[in-house]
C-alpha cells in the first residue's frame, strides 16, 4: 500500500490479519471510466471535487487505453426528472438532482468524451455494474480486468471496484486517475479498496498494463 493518511495502528493491524495481498492481472485488460461529468468539475456545481488533475488523469488514461486497443467502457449517471426512477440513494442524496435529464452538470467533459463503439452505460446507482449490462457486454469482449478512473473515490468508483471483483474481474484502481472531496476521504477509501476488494496501482503502473496487457503490474513500475 502507498503513502496514506491511515494511521500506523490501522496499517499494523490490516498487515497483520493479511489483508492487502497483491492480485494478478489477466490477459485482456479494459479501462472503466466512472461518471466523469460536469457534475464533479464545474465550479459552482455542488458536487465539484476541485481536482482537475484527475480529468487530465484519466484523459491520459483514455488516450493510452485507445492507443493500445484497450477497451474503454464509460458509466454515466441520469434520472427521469423528480429522480422516480432513483430509488432510496437518490431521497437520500437530494443533491443527485445534478443527474436530472437535462442537466448539463449531468453532460461529459468536453475533453472526455466517449468514442464510437466504446461502451457507455447509464446507471442510477452507484456500481456501474448494478443493474446495467456493464459484465455481459465486458465479458462478451473476453475481458477479465478493469482499470476503473474517475469519481467519486468513495462512491461510484468504490462501488464499480467492489461489484467487478464480485463479477470476477479483476479490478485495479488507479491512485492519480480517481479523485474525492477531501484527501481524508480520498486516502481512507483507497486504503481500504487496497485491502480487501482491489488493488491500487499507480498511474504509471496502469500505463504499463495498458501497452502490456496481462503484464503483473508490480514489476512493471520503474
Amino acid at each position: 500500500m502507498e503513502d496514506s493518511s491511515v494511521d500506523a495502528e490501522t496499517r499494523a493491524s490490516y498487515e497483520a490479519a493479511g489483508f492487502g495481498a497483491a492480485t494478478e492481472p489477466g490477459e485482456r485488460p479494459a479501462l472503466v471510466v466512472v461518471d466523469m461529468c460536469n457534475a464533479y468539475f464545474a465550479e459552482g456545481s455542488p458536487l465539484d471535487l476541485g481536482r482537475p488533475e484527475v480529468a487530465d488523469a484519466v484523459r491520459r488514461m483514455v488516450d493510452a487505453a485507445r492507443a493500445g486497443e484497450v477497451p474503454v467502457a464509460w458509466t454515466r449517471v441520469e434520472y427521469e426528472p423528480g429522480g422516480t426512477d432513483g430509488g432510496v440513494w437518490y431521497r437520500k442524496i437530494g443533491v443527485l438532482s445534478s443527474f436530472d435529464r437535462g442537466n448539463p452538470l449531468g453532460d461529459w467533459l468536453p475533453e472526455l468524451v466517449p468514442a464510437d463503439g466504446e461502451i457507455v452505460v447509464t446507471k442510477q446507482h452507484a456500481s456501474g455494474f448494478f443493474a446495467t449490462d456493464l459484465a455481459d457486454r465486458l465479458r462478451t469482449l473476453g475481458v477479465d480486468s478493469v482499470l476503473v478512473v474517475g469519481v467519486s473515490t468513495s462512491g461510484c468508483v468504490r462501488a464499480t471496484a467492489t461489484d467487478a471483483s464480485a463479477y470476477g474481474f479483476v479490478p485495479f484502481v488507479v491512485r492519480e486517475a480517481v479523485g474525492d472531496r477531501t484527501r481524508a476521504v480520498q486516502e481512507a477509501n483507497l486504503f481500504d479498496l487496497d485491502a480487501k476488494y482491489a488493488d491500487v496501482i499507480s498511474e504509471a503502473e496502469a500505463m504499463a498494463v495498458l501497452e502490456r496487457p496481462g503484464a503483473d503490474p508490480a514489476h512493471l513500475c520503474c
